[in-house]
């Protein structure tokens, strides 16, 4: 039997024979930027035919370098250049009946198309998003819009910095300092994880058996309030408290050692014990409150870290398991020894910048060796449109057709067992559960999902461990195994559950699993055309493999904490997207891994390592470096796209009586600079003529914000945006994250829903950061489930007898409560 070494091995290149999952699945790219484009590039990856449509002027992408490194005419930008790997181009000019004719037939032997604003193309009234489905309602359509497509604000002015600052991501966690004005999450990650959901949408729509095409409507605001932010609505509907009232300083956080920066977290109260025994400061444990603020603590941990070197303060921070990693950016992280003994960059195949390798790895069915970008028009459109005018049979061979009554649910008739703690993995299994998986979330009452915890309900109440609000708001749908893998029953245990189901997801570190006999190659025995989702925080191989890993080292790894921040301070770790980033990446892989299935009747090991897939999306760092030698740093709120943006403070107070109440502002253009002068009144200093363009306007940027600071400061927030958004200028309030359910814009599109837990009561939860148009209308179907609550249930589906059941109990090998155990 091949041991599961051998199998981690095959997971990074593939097998051999088999083709790629998504083959003969063609895909018509209709977007602009960055969204559209990431989605499509996974769906490349994972074998699909990609056609990207433009208008004779072609992407803006093509002329794009987020440091203005000058593209030369005729030639396209490296970031272009990544994400367009492997597509086809055609140009198609909307105004030209015979252009929108082929454009017709292409698009009627397509299977999906992924359609965002801004192109002469995708704004013409024949080939927006509904039009396309009436037109080929065989097509699923996926749009990627900032807003959603349909809503009181479906139209109004934005930009990604203004998106997070009504999400709530801004000031959700742990970015800023006290003393100054918080900070946005850099590098676009709204448009990477827009385009995540929105490639996870298409591939689920497609799924649906019996059904015709369905429009599948992507918000980047909900994408930015899911990802940016801790589930504060549950947060604060259950505890009746927000997350946290006061910005403050992550600690450890980043630190400044000799030779170069290094992030260090503490993630769990054990984790804080023994940061204090590493650092020598073993009274810092006698205070409890030092735990979740320790900002206190920042310079002394700062002393202690700058008087060390790099290696010296990460060797401890491993020898202690804590959590840690160098702090990346696009000079480095292509260097880091673990990344080069993986592999994960490799020179684009048409102008050589280092370029991340894809986020998952398969075992059975390999991904698509990348192929150059094509140039502006390189293909013919007549040549790719088929000829008889009829759209193929979708994936796996499930041919579209309509039917009576609503579409069958995407995952529905899917089992899957989730052997997932706290967010990332969790949240694979979620989404699985809300479009209609049966996914069985396994404990035990000796080691339950640690995120049942989080919270800080106290231990005196009773079923405190039912009252953890991220635990309620990750797991509705499911329902709850309880068995203890210490046990030798127990493992016997799971291997049967395992062989009645699809799928297995897991994210312990990959010594755990193996040591515990439940690895891929023991469960493909039980389970032969099984799929395993593996979520390892750095990967199955390498130095780092089996280094403990929550968000924020991921974050710092993979080069996101380096672009967050004040120019003047180090850098501010996200703290929230590194997650829900991995968990998307992880179901686009079981995705590709059950396609595959599908196909051969193969089951697949996916590794879906956390650094894999964040490296992914901060992909422009090492592009730029190798590509222009550029390198990208933080900015504070300042950012490529726009100029004037920031953050300026409006008259308070807040809910708390702080004087710490801010607008976003961001003007993306010249249109949008006239707008903002005239919703100004016009004032003398915004008329002078070196403002006129985004070039002056950048380099007189600190003048720029002294006025407009100036002009903000005696008015509220509500007046700012009232004044500034119906000019069209790109304005926002930057939200308490749990005070998003007063957007009109969510509430319209029911972004959160009510459900009754039988513990907690009444609380809203946040839902999908997509709709789709043939449902679900509600995706909440049943609570989280309690602490084994369907232990009993499941193990009679097994064939076990009551008796056997209650011999177990005793045990102490299944079923139990947290009282029971202490």
């Amino acid at each position: 039997m091949a041991t599961d070494a051998a199998a981690d091995e095959r997971s990074t290149h593939g097998s051999a024979g088999a083709g790629p999952p998504l083959s003969g699945l063609r895909v018509v790219d209709l977007s602009s930027w960055i969204g559209g484009a990431y989605c499509t590039k996974l769906l490349a990856d994972g074998g699909a035919e990609v056609v990207k449509a433009e208008a004779p002027a072609g992407d803006p992408l093509r002329q794009w370098s987020a440091s203005g490194a000058p593209i030369p005419p005729g030639d396209d930008g490296a970031l272009f250049n990544f994400l367009a790997a492997s597509k086809r181009a055609v140009v198609v000019d909307p105004r030209h009946q015979d252009d929108a004719r082929a454009l017709h037939a292409l698009l009627a032997s397509a299977d999906a198309a992924v359609w965002s604003r801004g192109s002469l193309l995708a704004e013409a009234p024949e080939f927006g998003p509904r039009r396309l489905l009436e037109t080929h309602p065989h097509l699923v359509v996926t749009s990627i819009t900032p807003f959603g497509l349909e809503g009181p604000w479906k139209d109004k002015a934005s930009t990604e910095f203004t998106l997070q600052a009504w999400s709530g991501g801004i000031v959700g966690l742990a970015r800023g300092r006290p003393e100054r004005a918080p900070v946005h999450v850099g590098g676009q990650v709204g448009e990477w994880l827009a385009g995540a959901f929105a490639a996870v949408g298409t591939l689920a729509s497609l799924r649906r058996d019996g059904a015709d095409g369905e429009l599948v409507d992507v918000s980047m605001l909900e994408t930015l309030a899911m990802c940016l932010t801790y589930y504060p609505v549950t947060f604060n509907d259950q505890l009746g408290r927000p997350m946290r009232r006061r910005r403050f300083v992550p600690t450890p956080g980043v630190g400044a050692a000799r030779d170069g920066l290094v992030g260090l977290g503490c993630g769990t109260g054990q984790q804080w014990l023994d940061f204090c025994a590493m650092v020598e400061h073993p009274e810092w444990t006698e205070d409890p409150k030092l735990f979740l603020d320790r900002t206190a603590l920042a310079p002394t941990i700062d002393a202690w870290i700058a008087a060390r070197s790099a290696d010296e303060v990460l060797d401890l921070a491993s020898a202690f398991r804590i959590p840690n990693a160098p702090v990346a950016n696009g000079a480095t992280i292509a260097a880091f020894e673990h990344f080069r003994v993986r592999e994960s960059f490799a020179a684009n195949p048409r102008d050589g910048a280092t370029n991340p390798r894809p986020p998952v790895r398969l075992s059975a069915g390999r991904l698509r060796t990348p192929e150059p970008a094509p140039r502006l028009g390189q293909h013919a459109i007549g040549a790719l449109a088929a000829p008889s005018g009829g759209h193929r049979p979708r994936p796996g061979g499930r041919a579209t057709r309509r039917t009576d009554g609503p579409a069958a649910l995407p995952f529905a008739g899917l089992r899957v067992l989730d052997m997932t703690a706290y967010w990332a993995g969790p949240l694979v299994g979620h989404l699985l559960a809300l479009l209609g998986a049966e996914v069985i979330h396994l404990e035990s009452s000796g080691r339950p999902d640690g995120v049942r915890l989080v919270g800080g309900v106290p231990q005196s109440e009773a079923q405190y461990w039912e009252k953890g609000p991220i635990f309620a708001a990750l797991n509705t749908n499911k329902k709850s195994l309880t068995i203890d893998l210490r046990a030798p029953r127990g493992i016997e245990l799971v291997r049967r559950v395992v062989s009645t189901c699809d799928a297995v997801i897991e994210n312990y570190t990959p010594r755990v699993l193996d040591q515990m006999g439940l690895g891929y190659e023991t469960l493909k025995v039980e389970r032969p055309d099984l799929v395993m989702v593996r979520m390892p925080g750095f990967g199955l191989n390498g130095p780092w493999r089996d280094q403990a890993a929550f968000a924020f080292v991921i974050e710092d790894a993979a080069g996101l904490t380096w672009l967050t921040g004040h120019p003047d301070l180090l850098p501010f770790e996200p703290y929230c997207v590194g997650d829900p980033n991995a968990g998307l990446h992880a179901l686009f892989g079981l995705q590709l891994a059950l396609e595959h299935r599908s196909r051969t009747g193969e089951g697949a090991l996916v590794e879906a390592a956390m650094v894999d897939a964040a490296a992914n999306i901060a992909a422009e760092q090492p592009i730029e470096f190798s590509a222009y030698g550029a390198l990208l740093s933080r900015s504070g709120n300042r950012g490529p796209l726009a100029a004037p943006q920031g953050l300026y403070q409006v008259a308070g107070p807040d809910e708390w009586g702080r004087d710490d109440c801010w607008v976003a502002i961001a003007v993306a253009g010249d249109d949008q600079w006239v707008a903002l002068r005239g919703a100004l009144g016009e004032p003398a200093w915004a008329a002078d003529p070196a403002l006129a363009t985004t070039a002056g306007r950048r380099q007189e940027h600190d003048r720029i914000d002294a006025s407009l600071q100036e002009w903000c400061r005696s008015r509220s927030a509500d007046e700012v945006v009232e004044r500034l958004w119906s000019a069209g200028v790109p304005v926002a309030k930057v939200m308490q994250p749990h005070h998003q359910p007063e957007l009109p814009q969510l509430e319209f599109r029911r972004f959160f829903e009510e459900v009754d837990h039988p513990v907690i009561g009444r609380s809203r939860y946040s839902t999908v950061p997509m709709r789709f148009s043939l449902g679900p209308e509600r995706f909440h179907r049943r609570p989280a489930p309690l602490l084994g609550e369907h232990t009993d249930e499941l193990l009679r589906d097994l064939g076990l007898s009551p008796e056997e059941i209650a011999t177990l109990e005793a045990e102490g090998i299944v079923g139990g409560t947290l009282a029971s155990r202490t």
